[in-house]
């Protein structure tokens, strides 16, 4: 599958740019900042153009791991779940944390050569006064120039910088070489980064400068490699919330394993499992203060979840080569009577792939356990799409594959479980879906409406 590999990074900054502005308090388009920053501060060092291309990746990825971070942390403290990161932090401290995690996860992208090493020392103080106590003359210049551009974004919030601000900076960096920063990295600095950059920066923008001097590195990538990468921004995903954990990789895996009994051809097998690791991507712009809200979502906020699917499709159709991966992803909550979003797509507007993937998302969201639910079983699962696909919602012809391809070795016994418990049923007035219990949801685990938009039925 060939892939823009610098186009996608872009892309996908937007997303990872706002879960970071959730969690620290950075300024949109923060990771593009210190790329370019880290840009500018390499001119003149002679690197080669993957060498570049590895540097902008690792500043644009440097905090990939926070998100996942913050959700052990929770976790743990609510005691959901151990801690598994717990020795690290005990060792090293917290800020190491989401470090390692960052540095072990960026394996899994096509780099040229192992960069993890980038992401591990990104915090590294000079003096040794970092996570992991490493000196300058331990760590690469990379990790060394992505420390300092990340620093002076956060503290000096570059797209407001006055050039009396800027001088201020300047002094900051001066006074700190060798404390916090390498005397290499404030070389280049000091050197390279001049106000009239920063101005032109704010001006035009990080990404269409980096754009105009980092090479496109467009390739030809391997079914693992296509794997890894979709994995690598699932899991960013599944760890933004509690309530969605592993829903973009389950949604992924049931996309494969339904391209596959399409037999559909090889690429678009992996085009269409990496359209399903990625239909989410959206919700990384939705704040967890409305995905996890624990009380009925207002109309405005409502709106605000249901603009997920367009901003999947926002990130995903500016890659070159993916006009058919967005269009895919975005549409997995549209309905066949038209009753959907983002865009209220219906019957003839909706082609096989897009009805596949909304079919295969019902699935993954009623089959997976969530704080509020548990997972219901297969056969139950499929009653409920079936009596989805007879209100002329979802595809029943996919429905009844997805029950042959899913349904394999089930058997009744959690069915006849979960009958003894069952006492009322409620309908989603929106999508249809039929909830069993004393009370409707909170949310509708299908399309996110609100119990109000719930009726009794039984």
């Amino acid at each position: 599958m060939k892939l823009d590999f610098t186009d996608f990074l872009y892309a996908l900054s937007y997303a990872l740019d706002a879960a970071e502005r959730e969690t620290t308090g950075a300024e949109t388009g923060h990771g593009k900042r210190v790329a370019y920053i880290s840009y500018l501060c390499a001119k003149g060092l002679g690197m080669s153009d993957q060498e570049l291309v590895n540097l902008i990746g690792c500043a644009i990825l440097h905090d990939n791991a926070i998100a996942e971070y913050l959700r052990e942390e929770r976790d743990a403290e609510s005691r959901l779940t151990e801690n598994r990161y717990a020795e690290i932090k005990n060792r090293w401290g917290s800020k190491s944390v989401h470090i390692y995690v960052g540095a072990r996860n960026i394996r899994k992208l096509p780099f040229e050569g192992d960069v993890s090493d980038i992401i591990l020392w990104h915090h590294e103080e000079a003096d040794g006064s970092g996570p992991f106590g490493l000196t300058e003359k331990e760590t690469c210049i990379s990790s060394q120039i992505i420390h300092l551009a990340d620093r002076l974004d956060l503290l000096y919030s570059l797209p407001k910088l006055s050039k009396e601000g800027f001088r201020e900076l300047r002094s900051y960096v001066e006074w700190n070489v060798g404390k916090q920063f390498s005397h290499k990295a404030v070389a280049c600095f000091l050197r390279n980064v001049s106000f009239q950059e920063i101005e032109k920066m704010q001006k035009e923008g990080a990404e269409k400068l980096l754009r105009e001097h980092i090479p496109a590195f467009i390739k030809e990538y391997t079914e693992k490699q296509i794997c890894d990468i979709s994995s690598f921004f699932a899991d960013i995903v599944d760890y933004k919330s509690a309530f969605t954990r592993n829903h973009s990789i389950g949604v992924m895996d049931k996309a494969r394993r339904m391209a596959e009994y399409y037999g559909f051809p090889g690429e678009k097998q992996l085009r269409f499992a990496f359209a399903g690791a990625l239909h989410d991507i959206g919700k990384m712009v939705v704040g967890n203060d409305i995905l996890e809200k624990p009380d009925r979502l207002n109309v405005h906020e409502f709106d605000r979840m249901k603009d997920h699917a367009s901003e999947t499709y926002k990130i995903l159709h500016s890659i070159h080569g993916l006009e058919d991966v967005a269009e895919w992803a975005a549409n997995h909550h549209e309905k066949l009577d038209g009753t959907g979003y983002a865009r209220g797509l219906s019957g003839v507007q909706l082609p096989f792939e897009d009805r596949l993937m909304a079919c295969i998302d019902i699935y993954q969201a009623l089959t997976e356990a969530r704080p509020y639910k548990d997972g219901l079983s297969h056969r139950k699962t499929m009653r409920l799409m079936k009596g989805m696909a007879r209100d002329g919602k979802i595809d029943p012809q996919i429905t009844e594959d997805m029950d042959l391809v899913f349904g394999a070795g089930q058997t009744e016994e959690q069915d006849e479980e979960e009958a003894r418990f069952i006492r009322k049923r409620w309908k989603c007035e929106v999508c249809g879906y039929i909830y069993e219990g004393d009370t409707p949801p909170r949310t509708c685990p299908v399309c996110s409406s609100d119990m109000d938009r719930f009726f009794l039925v039984q």
